[in-house]
């Protein structure tokens, strides 16, 4: 008896769940592109060097082009088409837009699904590479440039857009540590 090489698979993506039938050598970009039609996920390099199809796995920065569609059942799945609140874009998207943080626009979704998992990582106190105290008592480290570039290099730009990618990176974080700091019900007041 040989053994099936394709499932029927469940993604939860965006919070609507999706079932498609997979060989099981499809990657989650393939599924979400060709199957799903979620095109703002791009292919960029197709091995994993580039950044441009990073999407979110349980909040988690994934690059969805080394990541098997079946190995991703039953996980929380956020491309860029879930970042936005309806037609409020999100802190890291309108940082983006307000400060040019793209050029081609080609690496922006993979950018900046990879900006709100830096906000997140950083928040939550998650030293980097060039964090100079990385003892849990020396507290969240300040989220500067040089952090920034860091945290985000995973995520190339052929555009050269890293000085305004950088900055926006900063705003975004600045108005998200604002909205934790006013508590959960100071975005909905401020959409309303």
């Amino acid at each position: 008896m040989t053994p099936s090489t394709s499932s029927a698979i469940t993604l939860n993506i965006n919070g609507e769940k999706h079932t498609l039938p997979v060989d099981h050598r499809t990657t989650l970009l393939d599924a979400l592109r060709e199957r799903l039609d979620l095109t703002g996920t791009k292919k960029g390099c197709d091995q994993g060097q580039c950044g441009a199809c990073t999407v979110l796995i349980d909040g988690r920065r994934a690059v969805s082009c080394l990541q098997l569609a079946v190995a991703a059942e039953g996980r929380e799945i956020t491309t860029i088409e879930g970042v936005a609140d309806g037609d409020r874009l999100h802190p890291v998207q309108q940082a983006f837009l307000d400060l040019d943080g793209y050029q081609c626009g080609y690496c922006t979704p993979g950018q900046i699904c990879s900006a709100l998992a830096v906000i997140e990582e950083h928040a939550a106190g998650w030293p980097s590479a060039v964090t100079a105290d990385v003892r849990p008592e020396a507290g969240v480290p300040q989220l500067t440039a040089e952090e920034i570039r860091e945290r985000m290099s995973g995520n190339l730009c052929r555009c050269g857009a890293y000085v305004s990618i950088v900055e926006a990176v900063a705003r975004a974080a600045q108005v998200s540590a604002a909205e934790a700091a006013q508590g959960p019900s100071a975005g909905t007041e401020a959409a309303a």
